[in-house]
């Protein structure tokens, strides 16, 4: 059966979700489908109010139910419950990202949907297995380290991998015994919504997830500063979390992660598999058109291989395959909006005026949607918009170098550390440069998240405060207490 389906007949859940309801709003900001440029839908704005509404549910759904205070084992069959709902529910719940997003129907069934669920079943493990710890003291006393829930954790999400970044927010911070009040992009609100309506369906309380539908200054900046907001988690755009900092500090001080922006270099060596290298590079670049805060846009490869690596890694990009979202056959996404394809050729062209050489792509391509077509640039400056901001979009920058301590300045960004990728049969080599790298995720001979959900994400600089998956985010949704008793 194909997973192709029409957009326009699909109903979507234009509203806020609080307790268990969906509370109808009026639409506010217009919304249209990346694939085909049409107007599909209106986002509404919680104001401030609605976000409270959301925030007192939130704090009533956690005393009535007891969610952090009762058996942690219930907390993780009911997260159990949810995970498999998403998967039985994939398809629909995949129409509903894939109509508003830049997320390919094919793909988020079998892998953000799927990923996502083994997450939520990843962070139910830790509900009843990572807890409180009694520490040395003399015979006299008795020291623990007592951990609790926050309380309610506002969320917000990028419009880039909808249900991913839910899923991150949400798993940990249930899993911990908090309740939570989410905020997705105003371009791609929907899929976040069907979530939480499955979250009640498989038995979690109503009220411990409400959903509010906005855009950062007004509903963004309501959870933000919201007084019984006890802890903020944010991934998004460098600029947007020093908002969000400043924010919080306006009103007070409490706990945040912060995922955000990347320029993350790939480094490539003369020794390197340059098959795989070329893959995993160019599979950086492919997925979701470039538009990931983890993209690996900078190529540093070393002079002896450069030409070779290139052009395998042009070989994958000529095999796209471009188109809507809602065609299961689709392998190349569209850029979420005009607006953002606007900035992605405006760098592009400011780079190649100044003297940069386009090897590929450089344009949007023709046709319906925002589609823009996956760009390398050679011989760019140092100081362009192209090496040194985050394009958000499918375009690789290649340096070459001919040592490590070359390579090496050429990796280190003044701004970001999020992620870096080092190809090389070099064990010494990898031990060394990964020393050396200043990111917070170092793959090596390969590029991209596993599901290895163990393994925790957040970068160094201006790139994040903070992790997200992994034992460290079930943590920080989790406060610790210090208790010393005299005997």
């Amino acid at each position: 059966m194909s997973l192709s389906f029409d957009p326009e007949q699909i109903s979507l859940p234009v509203g806020h979700f609080i307790g268990d309801r969906l509370l109808e709003a009026p639409g506010l900001l217009p919304m249209r489908r990346p694939s085909d440029g049409s107007f599909h839908a209106e986002c509404p704005i919680a104001s401030e109010e609605i976000v409270d509404e959301a925030v007192q549910t939130a704090t009533k759904a956690l005393k009535t139910s007891n969610w952090g205070g009762g058996r942690p084992r219930e907390r993780a069959n009911v997260l159990r419950r949810w995970a498999d709902l998403m998967e039985s529910e994939a398809e629909a719940l995949a129409q509903l990202e894939a109509v508003s997003s830049t997320r390919p129907v094919g793909q988020l069934v079998a892998g953000d949907i799927a990923v996502t669920a083994e997450q939520i079943r990843f962070f139910a493990e830790f509900a009843d297995k990572e807890g409180s710890d009694l520490v040395p003291t003399d015979d006299e006393h008795l020291g623990m380290i007592m951990t609790e829930p926050f309380g309610v954790v506002g969320a917000i999400t990028p419009w880039n991998f909808p249900i991913s970044m839910a899923g991150w927010k949400l798993g940990p911070a249930l899993a911990a015994g908090n309740a939570v009040v989410l905020k997705p992009s105003e371009m791609t609100p929907f899929s976040s919504v069907f979530l939480a309506q499955l979250a009640v369906k498989a038995g979690l309380p109503a009220g411990l997830i409400n959903v509010v539908l906005g855009d950062g200054l007004t509903t963004g900046a309501a959870i933000t500063g919201h007084p019984d907001i006890a802890k903020v988690s944010f991934t998004g755009s460098t600029g947007a979390g020093a908002a969000i900092m400043a924010n919080v500090a306006r009103t007070g001080v409490k706990p945040m992660t912060l995922e955000l922006g990347g320029k993350s270099p790939q480094i490539v060596f003369a020794d390197a598999d340059l098959e795989q290298a070329a893959a995993a590079i160019a599979g950086s670049m492919l997925a979701n058109a470039g538009q990931a805060c983890v993209a690996g846009s900078r190529l540093i490869a070393h002079a002896l291989v450069a030409e070779p690596l290139v052009e395998a890694i042009l070989a994958r990009m000529k095999a796209v395959r471009a188109g809507p979202t809602w065609d299961a056959a689709t392998t190349y996404s569209p850029i979420i909006s005009e607006r953002q394809r606007a900035r992605i050729h405006a760098i592009v062209q400011a780079a190649c005026a100044e003297g940069a050489e386009c090897l590929a792509g450089g344009e949007p391509m023709k046709g319906s949607g925002y589609f823009y077509a996956p760009t390398v640039l050679a011989n760019v400056k140092q100081s362009s918009p192209a090496i040194s901001e985050e394009i958000f979009g499918p375009v690789l920058t290649l340096q070459t170098f001919t040592t490590e301590e070359e390579a090496l300045v050429l990796a280190d960004h003044p701004t970001y550390g999020l992620a870096a990728g080092v190809f090389t049969r070099d064990l010494s080599r990898v031990l060394r440069i990964t020393r050396a790298l200043s990111a917070g995720t170092v793959w090596v001979n390969g590029y991209g998240r596993s599901r290895d959900h163990i393994l925790p994400t957040g970068g160094y600089k201006h790139s994040g405060i903070g992790k997200d998956l992994g034992r460290e985010a079930y943590h920080a949704n989790r406060r610790s207490k210090s208790v010393l008793i005299h005997l």
